[in-house]
Formats: C-alpha cells, structure tokens, sequence
C-alpha cells in the first residue's frame, strides 16, 4: 500500500530546495499518520456501508492525484524569478499541496480498512504498521528523490506532475479493469 506514496515522496524530495534529513522525516510522518488514519476510517466506514463507498473511492483518488499532477506541471512551465518562494519553499500552498498527495495516496489504505472491517483483526495493530511502513518508505522516498533531483534539474517538478497524473490513473485502472 506505500508504494504510491513511495512514488509521490521521490517527487517531493526532488523538489526541496534545501534538504535535511528532518525534512524527509517529517515528510514520511505526515504521510504515514495518513496512512494509518486510513485504514482506521475505512473499517468505520465499512462496518457501516462498504458497497457504497468501494463505488467511488477510486474515483477521489483520480481526481486529487491528477488534480495535483497537472498544478505540478503548470507549476514547473512557471519562471524562477520569484526569489520569496526561493526563501520560503515550505509555504502555506506547499504544504496543502502535499497534504492532498498524502490523502490521495492513502485512498488504498481506507478500502483495506473496509476490507478488514470485515475480518477478525486488530484494526489498531494494522494502522500502526501501515502507517510505519509508509513512514520509513517516504522518507527514504523523500531522500532519494533529492539526490535524483541533480539529475533531472528544473523538470523535476514537471517529471513529478507526471508521476502523479500515472499513479491517479493507475489506481482508476485498476479499480474499473478489476
């Protein structure tokens, strides 16, 4: 379940400007209570009514993650010449920006929480690992994506707008082919 926020977490860290260790680890814990709130929700939700929210679920994350993916590529069209943005990287913007990456790419973890509402298992223990595992592969994620970032130079942006248009996609495709 943490590949896609791997995939989206590569994107962030090779946008940082400045990146520190802290940075990707604060990065993988947004994502991974996220991610471990997700499941939590899903099994609410599921012990209530999982036909219903399996019909669109899917749809949320197509929308938020290629919603982002075409800011992304907007965004990396833009000229550098905005020196306050060079000051502040982490603005208000960013950081709503990165919020929805972390909930869209946590849908799959809420239709396993569903899933699992069904099951005889400790929700709580669950969460917790998917919500870890997310954490450690984000911020490795964030790590490497910035190291890659010296590769791709100023398309880094643009090759992360893309990257989330294929996982939002992806998710639709595999959710409607199944």
């Amino acid at each position: 379940m943490s590949t896609d926020a791997f995939a989206a977490s590569i994107t962030k860290g090779s946008t940082l400007k400045n990146p520190r260790v802290l940075s990707a680890i604060k990065l993988g814990l947004l994502f991974g209570c996220i991610e471990a709130i997700a499941p939590i929700v899903g099994w609410l939700i599921g012990s209530a009514g999982a036909d219903y929210v399996e019909a669109f679920d899917h749809w949320i994350a197509f929308v938020l993650l290629v919603g982002l993916g075409i800011h992304m590529l907007l965004e990396s069209r833009k000229e550098d010449d905005d020196d306050e943005e060079e000051l502040a990287p982490n603005t208000k913007r960013s950081f709503i920006a990165t919020l929805l990456t972390a909930v869209g790419t946590s849908i799959d973890a809420m239709t396993v929480g569903i899933s699992l509402a069904f099951m005889k298992v400790n929700i709580y223990l669950a969460a917790a690992m998917i919500g870890l595992a997310t954490t450690i592969m984000v911020t490795i994620g964030a790590l490497l994506g910035n190291v890659m970032s010296g590769w791709v130079g100023k398309k880094a942006e643009a090759i992360g707008g893309v990257a989330l248009i294929f996982i939002g996609c992806g998710i639709l495709y595999s959710h409607t082919m199944a």
